[in-house]
């Protein structure tokens, strides 16, 4: 299972993602999204992969959305820092190249890691977080568009006819 740390200093946001990171850990993701907004004091975030195992479509989604919001509010392109190979091959996939600043190096911080709670909502709500994360990869580039629109069609067609499959396994 997953975490996220988390810790801010001096207007420098770091978000250090833990293990199998899941759909299920994208309310939390969401909930800082809706927070960093209000940030007054804002300087950069910066996203430390080093101890994931794993991260699934949908949290790369979120964190493309990081990107996206923070760029909108800041004008500041996020960092992430990834030193596991895996990773940041998947990320190059995705084309995070094109909406973070990626390092392959390692990565420390002075200030003290927190872990998030993590936010539960409903499964209808939790529907809809993964259509929007993948509808943030789809305009990263043509070929996630072609790699998640069955998905999302799918889950959209569910969501309209109110029908449910587990989507938090």
């Amino acid at each position: 299972m997953g975490k996220i740390l988390f810790a801010e200093k001096d207007g420098v946001f770091v978000l250090k993602f833990v293990g199998d990171v899941r759909v299920t850990l994208g309310p939390t993701i969401s909930t800082f999204l809706d927070n960093i907004g209000k940030c007054t004091s804002f300087k950069a975030v910066i996203i430390d992969l080093t101890q994931t195992e794993a991260i699934d479509s949908t949290s790369l989604g979120m964190l493309a959305k990081i990107s996206l919001r923070t760029q909108d509010a800041f004008g500041k392109m996020p960092t992430v820092v990834s030193t596991n190979e895996d990773i940041t091959r998947l990320l190059m996939t995705v084309g995070f190249d094109e909406v973070f600043v990626i390092v392959t190096s390692s990565f420390t911080t002075e200030a003290a890691l927190l872990e998030m709670p993590e936010e539960c909502v409903s499964e209808a709500n939790l529907r809809d977080q993964v259509i929007e994360a993948h509808r943030v990869l789809m305009g990263l580039n043509e070929k996630n568009r072609s790699e998640f629109q069955d998905l999302v069609t799918a889950l959209e067609e569910e969501r309209a006819f109110g029908t449910s499959h587990s989507i938090a396994s």
